[in-house]
């Protein structure tokens, strides 16, 4: 056996250190014995390039999923058509609200009188193009404390020298860059997505500081300001890279975003680092001082060494970074591999079997309006193709296999209540996925309430639904494969745990505009009060408006609100986003022994 082993080989012709027992690898190669952490990230690192790089897809014929809409359907797909037209105006609206940032006066200040580019031009000098993932755009929106566009922050993935990286961009027409709850939530967010993915991470700091009426919102729990920086300290422990930009003001915690990164890059007379600005020191000490003096670009590049580059204006500032991100530590195909790559996607890749414009009628416009969710699959996988699992189990669930823009990914899809038997399903197919290192894309549409318990029979039912919802929850938590959900419909109760809501970590969740999220769907407040309560009515009332996918995405419940027809083309982004950690040389910093003086 172990002859056998020795066989396999990387395509240099040299032994795969993944194939080898660990006190073989460098007796074979050196002559000498490995220290076990070394051996670790070597087998880890070296498998990963050699398994991901020339792996080859295996042949795969998958039957093609027919469901065309029906003449008996036309009447719910004209209702859910119109739903969604309302709910895509809405969108449009978000849309236009955002991108006036903090309104003209604001934008003529930020850009005449302080002489700064507007966020999202900076977001043109640094990307490699526009065609970026931008995560919850609608973030900060309808809030209590009023609208904050955009949460006062871009987030979102780009190309930086054809390296996917997270970019955090404050957007100082905002409030003037102050920092607010749902600000800090936003960063958050954007950083988890790049610990998850291993993404390099690029700051554009530009902040006044935190809205101090709100402190105690902001300062003081785990979750909140401080984490921004330990998560900064975790991610360079990690060997994810972060480079930061101060092309504006960096005030009081904001000071420790570009000290706490690898490179940071400062812009003349715009950008500067304190911890109390100007009016602070007259205050204290009645000394007048000018903002550059104290903490301008020349200070921290010439006298305290905070900043590594210093950049006469903003365009050499991002200049600096992306020569800074062509440094990292990946290794990207290169052109002939990519070209080749591409073909073979292009080749196996073909479009949906039928119009992603057809989806807006099957967005549910409440669960009583859901068509059979295998049209909506049919619509978003390459030629309709999907090899189904456990087609006659647990009908309520549909699971199987199938390719998005080239990518194997297991589906798993809402078509009814979770039952008993469509939890036991899926719990199987998602160890089956986490087993086989497939990506799992769930789409979720949930009951609108719980199953109700009426009699002693119904109660034994609902018993076995819930161990076997319990085991599929258990399943989706530990799999360690990339997830993706969208909420094409409801996501209501337990069963949207099971179907990896947000509180089950998916790498990202995104919702159409139809959805709606909540305890219980509108209408349904009976199923959560006792029988002839007089709040029934109230708290449909609350129901109907706080289950919006537009007040869900304005808190930040998910990672932005996508159209239906959209879908294919964001869930292709994030699949490349996820597949890209396979380029990094390493990922393990290997410990020093410990030197007794």
């Amino acid at each position: 056996m172990f002859r056998c082993v020795l066989r396999s080989v990387c395509r240099a012709g040299r032994v795969c250190p993944a194939f080898l027992p660990p006190y073989t690898l460098r007796s074979t190669l050196r002559g000498t014995h490995p220290r076990p952490a070394e051996h670790h990230w070597q087998c880890s690192v070296r498998s990963v390039s050699c398994a991901g790089r020339k792996r080859k897809a295996l042949r795969s014929a998958f039957m093609v999923l027919e469901q065309p809409l029906q003449p008996i359907q036309h009447h719910v797909y004209e209702a859910n058509l119109r739903n969604s037209n309302a709910c895509l105006n809405r969108y449009n609206e978000c849309r236009e609200k955002i991108k006036k940032g903090g309104g003209e006066k604001a934008m003529e200040r930020h850009t005449l009188r302080n002489r700064k580019l507007l966020v999202r031009d900076r977001l043109r000098l640094l990307l490699d193009d526009e065609d970026f993932l931008e995560l919850s755009p609608f973030a900060g929106l309808g809030l209590p404390y009023g609208d904050i566009p955009s949460a006062g922050c871009l987030t979102g993935v780009g190309r930086i020298n054809g390296l996917w990286c997270v970019f955090i961009a404050n957007d100082a027409t905002v409030k003037g860059g102050t920092a607010y709850p749902i600000t800090v939530k936003k960063q958050l967010r954007a950083q988890k997505i790049a610990i998850q993915n291993r993404l390099p991470c690029v700051y554009l700091v530009d902040s006044g500081g935190a809205f101090l009426p709100l402190q105690s919102e902001i300062f003081p729990d785990k979750n909140q300001g401080g984490r921004t920086f330990y998560n900064e300290a975790i991610m360079s422990a990690m060997k994810i890279p972060q480079v930061s930009v101060v092309c504006g003001s960096c005030t009081a915690g904001g000071a420790y975003v570009p000290t706490m990164a690898e490179e940071a890059v400062m812009v003349h007379r715009i950008g500067t680092i304190f911890l109390g600005g100007p009016p602070l020191v007259k205050a204290a000490t009645g000394e007048e001082v000018t903002p550059e003096d104290l903490g301008g670009a020349r200070l921290h590049a010439e006298v305290s060494g905070c900043v590594d580059h210093f950049a006469w204006e903003e365009k050499e500032a991002y200049d600096y970074t992306r020569n800074i991100v062509s440094t990292l530590n990946f290794q990207l195909p290169e052109e002939e591999e990519e070209d080749e790559e591409r073909r073979r996607r292009r080749k196996a890749e073909e479009e949906p079997l039928y119009e992603s414009m057809e989806l807006l009628g099957l967005a549910p416009k409440s669960y009583n309006y859901s068509l059979d969710v295998k049209m909506v699959v049919s619509r978003l996988v390459d030629g309709g193709r999907f090899q189904e699992f456990k087609a006659r189990y647990g009908t309520t669930l549909v699971t199987g296999f199938a390719n998005i823009h080239g990518h194997l990914v297991g589906i798993v899809a809402n078509n009814g209540e979770l039952s008993h038997q469509a939890s036991l399903k899926g719990s199987h197919f998602v160890q089956l996925c986490d087993q086989r290192d497939i990506p799992l894309l769930f789409l979720q549409n949930t009951a609108p309430t719980a199953a109700l318990t009426l009699s002693t029979m119904q109660a034994e039912v609902n018993s076995n639904r819930l161990k076997a919802q319990g085991s599929m929850m258990s399943a989706v938590a530990c799999a360690s494969v990339p997830k993706i959900t969208v909420v094409i419909g409801g996501c209501h109760g337990a069963d949207s745990y099971a179907m990896c809501g947000r509180s089950f970590d998916p790498n990202f969740l995104f919702l159409w505009p139809n959805a709606r999220v909540s305890m219980a769907a509108p209408g349904h407040a009976g199923s959560l009060l006792p029988p002839d309560s007089e709040q029934e009515d109230e708290l449909n009332r609350t129901l109907e408006e706080e289950s919006s996918a537009f007040f869900s995405t304005g808190r930040l419940w998910d990672d932005g609100v996508i159209l239906p027809q959209d879908t294919r083309k964001v869930v292709r982004t994030c699949l490349d986003i996820i597949q890209q950690q396979r380029y990094q040389l390493s990922t393990e910093k290997l410990r020093s022994p410990l030197l007794r003086i």
